[in-house]
Formats: C-alpha cells, structure tokens, sequence
C-alpha cells in the first residue's frame, strides 16, 4: 500500500496544500509549528476517521474557513483509490471513495497506518486510557467490526449510568432494565475482552524478539489487566461468566457511585521486564525500548493479518530516541513499508539512509521541495 498524493484545504494551518509522496521514504522538515505533524495527522484521520490529537473534529478546521477537505490518491493491491472527506462547522461530513459516497466502517478499511509520535513515549506513564485506546486502535484495522462493538458497548453503558444517575435522583430502580442493561454489556464487552486478549498474545510474540534485539537481555511480558480474571481465561464464555458474576457482586457499589464499575472501559495493559513492573521499575530508556518494539510489532501484525503494508508515519519521534534505537528503528523499516517522517532538520540521518529519501521542506503551512 502506498500513499501517492495528499491535498489538504484548510485543515488547521494547511490552507491549499499538495505534496506527492510517490516515494517509499519521505521526510519533511520544518520548525516547529510550521505544520509537520498536521500533515501526518491528516494522514492518520484517513485511516481512522479521528485526530490523535483532538476528539473534537471541528478543531481541525482552520480558524479563518468554513470547513476542511482532505484528498488522497492511494494504490492498494495495485489498484488507484481515491478518498475524500471534507467536514464543516455545522458538523456536516462528506466522505467519498472513489467518488461515491461511502460509510464510515468502508473507509476505514482503505488505509491502513501505524503512527509513532513523541507522545506515544509516555504510553506507559499514560494513564491506562491511553494504553486502551492504543490496543483498540491496533485492533480495529486488523477486525473490521472492532469499532462498532467498542461503540455499542459506550451505548450501553452511558444508558446503564443514566439508569442509575435516575435511580438515586427519584428513589426508584427498574431493575428488570438494569438486568437488560447488564446482559448486553457482558455479551459485548465479554467479546471485546476475548479480542483484545488475543491480539496482546500475538503481538507479544512478535514484540519479544524485537526488544529483545535492542535490549539484548531483557525478556518483555505483556498482560490484560481487568479486575474480574486471573489471566487465564481465553474463552469467550468463561469472560462472560465471571463477568456475570462480578457484575452482580458489585451492583450495590455501582448503584452508590451511579456508574458501571467494571468492565472493559476499566481495563489495562501492564508490561513487564524481566518479570518486573515496567512503569514502575524501568528506566526512561527501558520504557522506550518497549514502545519501539510495540510500533514495529504492529506494522509486522497488519501486514501478516490483512496482507495490506501499513504507513509508517514517524512524527518528531527520532530526537527523543538515543542512537542505539534511532538505528534499530531505520534499519528495521522494510523497504515495502512506505515511511513518511517529519524532523526539524536532516542531521538526525545518515548519509546512506537520505540517498533513497525524498526530502520536502514546509513553512506556513505551505510545501516546498528542499533544496
């Protein structure tokens, strides 16, 4: 899969901007605030149809406009698609592929990406939202149907925390509701935990031997935390049954604080280095080491699954890491795998690795050819 050409209409800074990326390795370079990372965001929102910045869509309409368009040109399985999506600040949306009016769930599915930014480095100091919505977005671009049982499950559970916010408002709890409610939050969310429980035992395997490189030493453990399992439970039913259990367990704690208090909305990712807690006893560069190897995971897991390459976008990333991953990180990325980076400079990049490089400098917003 690659990216061949980007248009961008007042998307934040961006007011007209073009570039071609028919290269399998580009850099952008440019001061801060110049609009490096938009264009790698904009890139991102094609895949996901969300900012890893901002949950609020309307943000990324430049202040000056009335709305932003994003136009690609991509060729996947040696077929050209074209995607639109274009929003205005009255919430309207128009999302085209191939010029033809398409849902949300189709165009997710064209572009596939791994993003890999500074902010990714505080995974693990994060708080545990961070890291679910890390493994939720892994998921969704290998499971098509991912996204909607993650929306279904928020459904419910808003309208179980309104049953109970009502509840203790007027004295009165149609507990007939509350069962449904709860029965339909174990059916999905007993789903979403079986998924998100496979998915970390594939990417660790895959994620042990690339920390293992860079590390030499250490050995990397990754597991699902959630309060009502061992760890041991990989069937679906026995999720739903403890899941059952607890949730009439705790019914009383969840009627007092008018919410649901368990669940996959409550879960967490905890990695391990040589049987230790990572965020509590790994170093700075420790922690990174396991972030590395996590990002280069995904694209291997992507690629095997779907038989589509990711994108590779690397966003300011190479200044935070020290030289020994700085080199793991170029030398790990498969010629196939199309990478965009962004950097203030090019004194980062070894001669060798700028040779095959296609190099674009951007100022205001605007794109230029360095030169």
């Amino acid at each position: 899969m690659k990216l061949l050409n980007l248009e961008l209409k007042n998307y934040r800074n961006c007011h007209n901007l073009k570039i071609n990326f028919n290269s399998a390795k580009i850099l952008i370079i440019g001061k801060n605030a110049q609009g490096k990372t938009n264009i790698l965001e904009s890139i991102y929102f094609l895949s996901a149809l969300k900012s890893p910045r901002t949950s609020n869509i309307t943000e990324l309409i430049n202040f000056n406009s009335e709305k932003f368009e994003i136009n690609a040109e991509i060729i996947k399985s040696n077929t050209e698609i074209t995607l639109k999506y274009s929003y205005d600040n009255n919430k309207n949306k128009n999302i085209q592929i191939n010029g033809v009016k398409s849902r949300p769930k189709d165009f997710k599915q064209i572009l596939k990406t791994v993003l890999f930014s500074t902010a990714d480095l505080l995974l693990l100091r994060g708080n545990p939202q961070d890291r679910r919505d890390w493994l939720d977005r892994a998921i969704s671009q290998i499971y098509p149907a991912y996204d909607e049982r993650l929306s279904k499950y928020d459904k419910i559970r808003i309208q179980k925390n309104n049953l109970l916010k009502d509840a203790v408002k007027n004295g009165n709890l149609n507990e007939t509701l509350l069962e449904v409610y709860n029965e339909q939050l174990v059916i999905t969310g007993s789903n979403i935990i079986y998924l998100r429980k496979k998915f970390l035992k594939e990417i660790e395997k895959i994620a042990k031997e690339k920390h293992q490189t860079i590390s030499e030493t250490e050995n990397l453990e990754i597991k699902y935390d959630c309060s009502f399992l061992t760890g041991e439970e990989n069937e679906i039913d026995e999720i739903a049954q403890k899941f059952q259990h607890s949730l009439k367990e705790r019914q009383l704690e969840e009627i007092r604080r008018c919410q649901a208090c368990i669940g996959p909305h409550r879960d967490d990712i905890i990695f391990y280095i040589n049987g230790n807690e990572a965020v509590k006893y790994a170093s700075q560069g420790q922690q990174r080491t396991i972030v590395l190897a996590l990002k280069l995971s995904e694209i291997d897991i992507i690629t095997q699954k779907t038989g589509d390459e990711p994108l590779l976008l690397l966003d300011d990333v190479l200044a935070e890491l020290d030289d020994i991953r700085q080199n793991y990180l170029l030398k790990s990325i498969d010629s196939n795998i199309q990478t965009i980076i962004t950097s203030v400079d090019t004194v980062l990049f070894e001669d060798e690795f700028l040779k095959d490089v296609k190099i674009y400098k951007i100022e205001g917003g605007m794109i230029i050819p360095n030169s």
